[in-house]
């Protein structure tokens, strides 16, 4: 390799894009093309970084597989950022196997960390977590050992475990003082601030509050029965009891929740839970059905009253009950979460993410456009969607996935 790919590829290591663009700039030879594609990428434009990289592995050819496989991890990286998350992930294992068959250990491990937080985006932790614990970070630079504690912040984060959370940050920004790349302290930085921010609201008592990550990870172990609007069940302890294949039974047990310990009336379930104006005599015959079906189903944790006003939610052992909601609530709420990062994101890789058809998605994004909740750029395939930018505020609010199950 030459001078000046060695200097070009220093260069990008440190987060100098220009400076590697000035040695390469005018070479179309496969190392350049690579080179000037990673720049590329690191500069924002990454339709030509794509480009770029695609050409260097045509280029390379078969007889340098481990460079044809690092242009393929480049491109996945490229996928990631732009959320393009039908990005072939065959395509990635196949040139992870072969950098680290061929002892290119750090970028092997590199191409596992995307894979990593490809699983973090699309929700599926217990995969991400099986392939953290097989990851041997050792190796890693300090930039890619950033990126590394960053996928175990991500996954402790959404496991609401933040004490682990806040050790991996920890680590993470002194990876990325290390390695002297602004961009990633910065990102680190972004990262950290979901601890803080607010994850949800506690609804008691007629009351409500803002909790951080914190709060509702002491507030989950505390043992008091919460009926969980982020994620559809109630639970207590490690009990837990799901109800998001049952709306009408979590409507019902939400709306208990709320007005416990007191009683709710039985118009207003009917309101709440069929949303019945009028109620008649088929509806309240439906809501003795549908509150049986709670009781079964709540039975190893609360009990439902019924009184001469309506109905109450009453915990075993005199534990609190209170309600989890949201931090903010309104329709398409997980979309608006996703674009809220502030990323870019196609319809195809919202629809994966939120495990919904691309048809639901594209609806959804049309009601908010409308909304002026959310804006478009391109046409066609090449459509992105985001957030508008609001003058004067950050555009990344980050929130918690799946909580645990146990």
């Amino acid at each position: 390799m030459d001078s000046l790919i060695t200097a070009a590829a220093q260069a990008l290591a440190v987060g100098d894009a220009l400076g590697a663009m000035k040695r390469v700039a005018l070479r179309n030879d496969p190392p350049a093309l690579a080179l000037r594609g990673i720049a590329m990428a690191q500069l924002g434009d990454l339709a030509r970084a794509k480009a770029l990289l695609k050409g260097a592995a045509l280029a390379f050819g078969p007889r340098e597989p481990v460079a044809r496989a690092r242009c393929v991890v480049a491109q996945a990286e490229i996928a990631l950022v732009s959320r393009d998350l039908a990005w072939p992930e065959k395509a990635l294992e196949a040139a992870r196997l072969t950098l680290e068959r061929r002892g290119d250990r750090v970028n092997a491990a590199h191409a596992r960390t995307l894979q990593i937080r490809r699983l973090l985006l699309i929700g599926q932790l217990d995969a991400a977590e099986r392939l953290l614990a097989d990851l041997d970070p050792s190796p890693l630079p300090p930039a890619a050992r950033a990126g590394h504690e960053l996928a175990l912040a991500g996954v402790a984060i959404r496991r609401l475990r933040t004490g682990p959370a806040r050790a991996a940050l920890a680590r993470a920004a002194e990876a990325a003082a290390k390695a002297g790349i602004p961009a990633l302290a910065v990102e680190v930085g972004e990262a950290a601030r979901v601890l803080d921010a607010p994850a949800a609201r506690l609804l008691e008592g007629g009351a409500q509050r803002l909790l951080r990550l914190q709060e509702v990870e002491a507030l989950l172990a505390s043992g008091t029965l919460v009926v969980d609007a982020c994620r559809n069940v109630v639970r207590a302890g490690g009990a837990i009891v799901p109800l998001a294949s049952r709306p009408v039974l979590f409507a019902l047990a939400r709306a208990l929740g709320e007005a416990a310990p007191s009683d709710i009336s039985r118009s207003a379930l009917l309101a709440r839970a069929f949303r019945a104006r009028h109620a008649d005599e088929s509806h309240r015959a439906r809501l003795r059905v549908e509150i049986g079906r709670l009781r079964a189903a709540l039975a190893g944790l609360a009990e439902v009253k019924a009184t001469s006003h309506g109905f109450a939610l009453l915990a075993h052992g005199g534990r609190a009950v209170v309600v989890l909601a949201p931090p903010v609530e309104e329709d398409h709420a997980a979309l608006l979460a996703l674009l809220a990062d502030g990323a870019s994101w196609s319809s195809t890789a919202l629809a994966i993410a939120l495990s919904l058809s691309s048809r639901t998605v594209q609806r959804a994004l049309d009601a908010l456009a409308a909304a002026g909740k959310v804006q478009f750029v391109g046409n066609g395939r090449a459509r992105r969607w985001m957030m508008p930018p609001v003058v004067g505020f950050p555009t990344t609010l980050l929130l918690p996935g799946p909580l645990p199950s146990d």
